[in-house]
């Protein structure tokens, strides 16, 4: 079932007396249940393309629907609450609240999407046990290793059971082993909740975990190049290998 999509969407901007084009002509689908992540250097509009699917940013023409609904950029104080309904994210930086514990963290988010009380408590504790934090649920950030707190940020994310989970270099902030854990576990638990899920990265290793990668360059989804590498990659873990790492235009920038 497809769940995002965006179709033919541009982004612009003033600069003084000039408009300058950061998105010509994107055009992407992800289905429920489905990895997908985007690659491209500095400045190629990864960053400006995850806004506007995530109902941060609006795009100047096109179309984007989340979750059934089109977005509609003239309308938008709708765009939070299709935020809070549709969407989960995780950002590079934690974004933890120092002062609230690891149950905490994900249960304001939870009050934040509407639920509240015993309910909003046993759903945060559902999502830290589903990332293995149970045992530190009442630890304060300062209290945990970077990879502990990227987990309650995944934890966040999956609170609420939002269908799409976009996520920003998650692993940025991660040294590689550590990095390369995170991505096994959120691909676990992307695929067992049956969750969409887009990563905007430079790190290679998120190809292993991905059904399709996307390459961007200049605005543009170089979707030819993409295919080729996400047929490779479902076809090794077909056969029980580990996926391949190509050497693409992509991946020779990083």
């Amino acid at each position: 079932m497809r769940v995002l999509e965006a179709m033919d969407v541009t982004k612009d901007y003033e600069e003084g007396h000039e408009r300058v084009a950061v998105l010509h002509g994107v055009s992407l689908a992800l289905e429920r249940g489905e990895i997908v992540a985007l690659e491209g250097p500095s400045g190629s509009g990864k960053t400006t393309l995850l806004s506007i699917l995530g109902c941060i940013l609006t795009a100047s023409s096109g179309r984007v629907v989340v979750d059934g609904e089109p977005v509609d950029p003239a309308n938008r104080s709708r765009l939070p609450e299709i935020r809070r309904r549709s969407i989960g994210f995780v950002f590079q930086q934690f974004n933890l609240f120092p002062s609230l514990t690891a149950v905490e963290n994900v249960e304001y988010a939870l009050n934040v999407k509407g639920a509240k009380g015993a309910a909003a408590r046993s759903e945060a504790e559902r999502v830290l046990d589903a990332v293995g934090l149970s045992d530190r649920r009442d630890f304060l950030p300062r209290d945990l290793s970077g990879g502990q707190k990227q987990r309650i940020a995944i934890a966040r994310a999956l609170a609420g059971r939002a269908p799409i989970l976009l996520a920003d270099e998650p692993t940025a902030n991660l040294d590689s082993h550590i990095g390369a854990q995170i991505l096994e576990m959120f691909r676990s638990l992307a695929k067992k909740e049956n969750r969409a899920l887009f990563i905007v990265t430079h790190d290679p290793k998120v190809r292993s975990i991905s059904d399709r990668v996307l390459q961007i360059r200049d605005g543009r989804v170089a979707a030819g190049e993409s295919e080729t590498v996400g047929a490779a990659l479902a076809a090794a873990r077909g056969r029980g290998q580990a996926p391949p790492l190509p050497m693409t235009r992509s991946s020779a920038a990083l």
